[in-house]
């Protein structure tokens, strides 16, 4: 059973961590705190925070791009000024001097994502290097914020967002 603790502390702590990585939450704290009540929400339905405002099916590692924050979240900020359920808002939107626009989802349909996610083409693995060269370990990119890291795995959790190992996708081999 979630309880208005249960809300406030998580709130706290998004909030703690978007103001330390330079993020804004929605300015009407009651609305933020609907959404966080949904991640909870959705945490204790599914076993993890998938945005409230997206249809979750499935099992984790096919949601992990709606897992807040999501992977949408940067370049919808930068496109609108607001994520997709507008829990994170633009420096403007913060502060009152543009209003939250409404948005389109940017997240593929279930049908296209196989497509389109990762950097597949037919069944081969995209490389941005050619040649001879190779590296010592492979490069881990954090798909929430773009972090890299050369590493034999990726790290625990994202060092400049916290989001945890399986957001990581192997970026270059």
């Amino acid at each position: 059973m979630i309880n208005r603790f249960d809300i406030e502390r998580r709130y706290l702590a998004i909030k703690k961590q978007a103001e330390q990585s330079g993020y804004h939450l929605h300015p009407d704290e009651d609305y933020a705190k609907d959404l966080v009540h949904g991640i909870v929400t959705n945490e204790e339905r599914y076993g993890f925070a998938a945005c409230p405002c997206r249809l979750s099916i499935g099992t984790r590692e096919d949601n992990l791009d709606i897992i807040c924050p999501c992977d949408y979240r940067d370049q919808d900020l930068t496109e609108y000024g607001v994520c997709y359920c507008a829990l994170y808002v633009s420096k403007e939107v913060a502060a009152g001097k543009i209003p939250v626009p409404s948005i389109p989802d940017r997240r593929p349909s279930p049908d296209k994502r196989e497509i389109t996610a990762g950097k597949e083409a037919g069944g081969q693995k995209v490389s941005i290097l050619t040649g001879d060269h190779s590296l010592p370990y492979p490069i881990f990119r954090c798909r929430v914020c773009g972090y890299l890291c050369a590493r034999t795995s990726p790290p625990e959790n994202c060092p400049i967002c916290g989001a945890s190992s399986d957001r990581f996708e192997k970026y270059i081999e």
